[in-house]
């Protein structure tokens, strides 16, 4: 879009552009930046216009851009342009994730390269390798804490490790995710040790106070994120004798995007990995990205404003780049991530669906669909050019922040029903066999959250304890049940490290003193390889698991219907126990899946009368995609034994 004073501004920029910019080949930057740049000073001027060095500013945001472009690989440059001519490429079936550490997944960086037949061998081609920047012993909350954005953790490797596994990935259509903090750094971070010595521009990086006026105003609405091992949002620094913003961790203090010059620096550590040859950036703690007294500080309007930038920006430079926002709220909150007021996604092309997650838990637990249902039906739709990430478990907690209106709806009592679900998945309900650990309870609201492996959680552990072959069965039913819905559901399935060869919780967190506070580590399990080598022995837990998989991953490539373009059709089929949809290919409509899914340990029906007007025609001919039999029918109903899943077509 053309606007006079905006491209005015820009000509006037480009004029003033340093000599070794301006003497590059920059013709895909200069036609990508005029075609972006109204919206980029426009937002721009919206968050920082009020400063008396705007202009400085926003010359240094162009020539960052143009850094950015200059140091970008020919490579790198001829994927972007592929990408841009086939826009919609990350809304295919094809695409299969996987979540890791590469010290436990691997023993780091370049043992994990070893490794990348594994992926292959199960299907995965996305790739997300958690957090592997520098931070310190002891306080990294789990890799969140950086203390250099540019450096990868000695621990694990070093930036040419990455750079080598990126090449890799990229000869085998591989996507590599990686993580960018964007709302905190490290106390120990540059930025930081110069503002604890009393550098103020570098104070100006962070929220830092001197008394507790402006933090006790803040406190009243904000509500506290680890209530148990970080209460208040505010740390004292004896050093600066000040008091810094610290939402998460004392250790980690929270950056203040109303200065200019933190969004630019961290727009420049984006560009910066995006060179390295990642092609995916998951965007943590994006939520909390801009704080207002009076508010929760989170959700704020100018969090949305400064990820539509930062995309702006990005598409200018590497435009075949894709944000993950990490917004682990509300459903109604998490779809304005994609962008509000759009058609096209404009801020986040991913979204984590943590609701679903949470869901497909209080089915497990209940055995029923009545809260699935309504959860599934308030999620509202997403926008064009937009997915969401679809995962059973992840590297963090489970938390049960479902919508009170929903649960109520579904029949129950919301803060009743959430501590039966803590129960249930924790072992303490009577008939569970889960073993998850409870994670920061809050004695004030009821609240609670859990940690626990897949397979402990779905009953596998406390199954094999007893030798039990039937619960055996049933758990490893349910694993599968739980991944047939997240790779048919719409968008992208993301597995869980260890989740493919049913890895137990690790109780071996608590001999580190480290990590012994934090159950959440009894999740992020190092994998025994010796022992993952039963996959390939027949009869072993492994095996049946990993084959099941694997052959599940293969045909939802095949099958255009469970490509992601709001094309799926919920359906009440008149059973509490199961939960049925239709699939179909967004093209040619009368290709169609119906996916059924029964969460009851006992035989279910589907009543065939329920699928009239729904453009299936011969039941007779129906065929399971998974099993490749047809399914049982009995009197004019489907038949799905326990935990079973069907993804049916007509033959």
């Amino acid at each position: 879009m053309y606007e006079q004073i905006s491209h005015s501004l820009l000509n006037s920029i480009l004029d003033d552009l340093k000599p070794e910019i301006r003497r590059q080949d920059l013709r895909h930057f200069y036609t990508r930046l005029g075609a972006n740049f109204y919206a980029i000073h426009s937002l721009f001027f919206t968050l920082y216009g009020h400063r008396d060095d705007f202009k400085v500013q926003m010359l240094r945001l162009v020539e960052t851009m143009a850094k950015g472009y200059i140091d970008r690989s020919r490579e790198l440059e001829q994927l972007d342009i592929q990408r841009e001519q086939d826009h919609n490429w990350f809304l295919s079936q094809k695409w299969v994730g996987m979540a890791l550490y590469s010290n436990g997944f691997a023993e780091n960086l370049a043992d994990l390269e070893n490794k990348i037949g594994y992926f292959q061998e199960l299907g995965i081609n996305m790739v997300h390798i958690m957090p592997i920047l520098k931070c310190p012993i002891g306080k990294s909350d789990g890799g969140y804490a950086i203390s250099d954005f540019r450096e990868v953790d000695e621990r694990v490797g070093d930036l040419e490790d990455i750079r080598r596994i990126a090449y890799e990935f990229r000869k085998r259509d591989i996507l590599l995710v990686l993580d960018i903090v964007l709302n905190h750094t490290s106390d120990e971070h540059e930025w930081a040790r110069k503002a604890i010595t009393g550098d103020r521009n570098f104070q100006d990086y962070y929220y830092i106070f001197e008394n507790r006026e402006i933090p006790d105003m803040f406190e009243e609405n904000m509500p506290e994120v680890f209530p148990e091992t970080a209460p208040s949002n505010f740390t004292w620094n004896s050093e600066m004798e000040k008091w810094v913003m610290t939402v998460f961790h004392s250790y980690q203090w929270d950056l203040n995007y109303s200065n200019p010059r933190v969004f630019i620096e961290m727009l420049d550590i984006i560009l910066f990995w995006a060179n390295q040859g990642v092609d995916i950036l998951r965007l943590d703690a994006v939520a909390f990205l801009w704080k207002k007294i009076g508010s929760s500080c989170q959700n704020e309007r100018n969090a949305h404003l400064i990820l539509q930038l930062m995309k702006d920006c990005c598409q200018v430079t590497a435009p075949g780049v894709l944000f993950i926002a990490e917004a682990i709220v509300a459903p109604v909150e998490v779809i304005k991530y994609f962008g509000e007021d759009a058609i096209a996604a404009k801020e986040c092309e991913i979204a984590y669906n943590a609701t679903l997650m949470a869901l497909l838990w209080d089915g497990i637990a209940t055995k029923n669909t009545k809260l699935l249902y309504q959860g599934i039906k308030s999620l509202p739709n997403k926008l064009e050019r937009a997915t969401w990430l679809n995962y059973v478990r992840c590297h963090d907690d489970i938390g049960f922040g479902f919508d009170d209106y929903d649960i109520q709806v579904a029949g129950y009592e919301p803060r009743t029903h959430r501590k039966f679900l803590v129960d249930y998945l924790s072992g303490k309900f009577d008939s569970s066999l889960s073993k998850g650990l409870i994670f920061m309870p809050n004695e004030a609201t009821g609240d609670a959250r859990i940690c626990g492996s897949l397979a402990s959680l779905v009953g596998l552990e406390s199954a094999l304890s007893d030798a039990d072959e039937r619960l055996i069965a049933l758990a490893i039913n349910r694993i599968l049940l739980l991944h047939g819905i997240i790779l048919s559901f719409g968008g992208i399935p993301l597995m869980y490290n260890g989740d493919a060869i049913a890895v137990l919780n690790d109780y071996s967190y608590t001999d580190d003193p480290s990590k012994i506070n934090d159950n959440r580590w009894v999740h992020r399990p190092k994998i025994d390889w010796e022992k993952a080598e039963l996959r390939k022995k027949q009869g072993t837990v492994e095996y049946r698991v990993f084959t099941a998989m694997k052959k599940m991953i293969a045909i939802r490539k095949e099958i255009s219907a469970f490509a992601d373009f709001n094309n799926r059709e919920l359906l009440h089929v008149g059973n509490e126990h199961l939960l049925c949809y239709i699939r179909f290919n967004h093209e040619r409509p009368s290709e169609k899946v119906l996916v059924v899914a029964n969460f009851d340990a006992n035989l279910q029906y589907l009543d065939l009368d329920k699928l009239r007007n729904t453009g299936f025609n011969t039941y007779s001919k129906f065929v399971d995609l998974y099993s490749g039999i047809k399914p049982l029918q009995s009197d004019g109903r489907i038949i799905l034994e326990g935990y079973q899943f069907y993804w049916l077509t007509e033959s």
